[in-house]
């Protein structure tokens, strides 16, 4: 069938593949080839990898597509003939799939507004996936997306400290994919993030600059999910800026997500009352340490100052108003969609990873700690 290498890509062997039987004329001006159905079996690859593939032979002038009719060999002169009933011959932009793991907060509905917003000017609709968080759910969301004629696929993934397979494939089968602000470690992808480290490592050092000495580290399951660990990096850091030692009697890392928290972060405060100050990894998070702290008679932030990662909608109305580190999650996801159109562009282009600097918005909710009479 080719005489291709075979560490060659299925992608590139496609696009061989069919170069090598118009060459041959086994296909003539004016054939109609094999519909993305057939390459697909004959292949074993994802409608995407044939669609692709496709795309690029239609950009080459070697192939020309009549809407509802299928793909053809392009004649001589490389000019595609004009579609009958005046529909247009040059191919529709198939969609783009974006996966997120939730859809009820604030960060997530601007980064959609930001890749949709640079997608339709681009002229790509946008096919919109909720995961849930769940990996099952991702994968089998995954698999689906497989068989449809998709341009790409953004994909914030779900916590975890495993990838699951359909993830791995997509990078193995140099699909169009970038992942947004969870970086796939060990798996060479295109990657859209937060600087998490340097965001960390500001604002706990904004509550050292304060003079408190015993800060709280206040995360779910750390290991497997890289912005979790870059904040974790960054609240270290601080502390080595400083020459200050970390007491891991004050981290409190392991919590579950969608699990009732106030008993084990009352417990926590409790048993650390010389703990003066907490940082969250998320809004989420923060605000139940604020309800665990008044819980146990705690002033805020007089007895207890707070910082988190990221900003809730409304916050300027809250009691104490938070400092917070603000990332800009609608550029994010205008850069992850600018990243997919050029990956779209040229799949085989050198991996790019791009950290978006975010930064420390000071409201109420971190003073200096309150000296206690011995």
């Amino acid at each position: 069938m080719t005489d291709k290498p075979l560490s060659t890509s299925l992608y590139e062997q496609i696009k061989h593949f069919i170069r090598s039987e118009i060459g041959r004329q086994a296909w003539k001006p004016g054939d109609l080839l094999p519909s993305e159905h057939e390459l697909t079996r004959r292949f074993a690859v994802s409608r995407i990898t044939v669609k692709k593939a496709m795309s690029d032979l239609v950009k080459e002038g070697l192939v020309y597509r009549i809407q509802g009719k299928g793909s053809y060999v392009s004649p001589m002169d490389g000019k595609a003939p004009a579609a009958p009933s005046g529909i247009d011959s040059v191919p529709l932009r198939s969609p783009v799939a974006l996966l997120l793991p939730f859809i009820n907060n604030r960060f997530n509905a601007l980064l959609l507004g930001g890749v949709e917003s640079v997608l339709a000017e681009a002229g790509y609709p946008l096919l919109f996936c909720h995961t849930g968080n769940s990996q099952a759910n991702e994968e089998r969301i995954l698999r689906r997306l497989k068989q449809a004629p998709l341009a790409g696929l953004i994909v914030y993934p779900v916590e975890g400290e495993t990838y699951n397979r359909e993830l791995v494939q997509l990078a193995l089968d140099d699909v169009p994919f970038v992942v947004v602000d969870r970086d796939l470690r060990g798996i060479d992808t295109h990657f859209v993030g937060a600087d998490n480290v340097a965001g960390a490592r500001e604002a706990v050092g904004h509550l050292i600059s304060l003079g408190h000495r015993n800060i709280g580290f206040v995360s779910t399951v750390v290991a497997g999910t890289s912005s979790i660990e870059d904040r974790l990096a960054g609240y270290e850091q601080a502390h080595a800026d400083y020459r200050l030692p970390i007491d891991r009697r004050f981290r409190l890392a392991h919590l579950e997500i969608e699990v009732p928290k106030q008993a084990e972060l009352r417990s926590f405060l409790a048993r650390n009352p010389d703990m003066t100050a907490v940082f969250a990894i998320n809004p989420g998070l923060g605000l139940e340490v604020a309800d665990a702290a008044r819980g146990l008679g705690l002033r805020l932030p007089q007895e207890l100052s707070l910082v988190f990662f990221d900003d809730f909608e409304f916050s300027e109305f809250h009691a104490v108003r938070p400092s917070c580190v603000v990332q800009d999650s609608r550029q994010l996801g205008q850069e992850a969609a600018r990243m997919l159109l050029a990956v779209i562009e040229q799949p085989r282009r050198e991996r790019r990873k791009l950290f978006l600097p975010p930064h420390l918005l000071l409201r109420d909710s971190a003073v200096p700690p309150v000296r206690r009479e011995a």
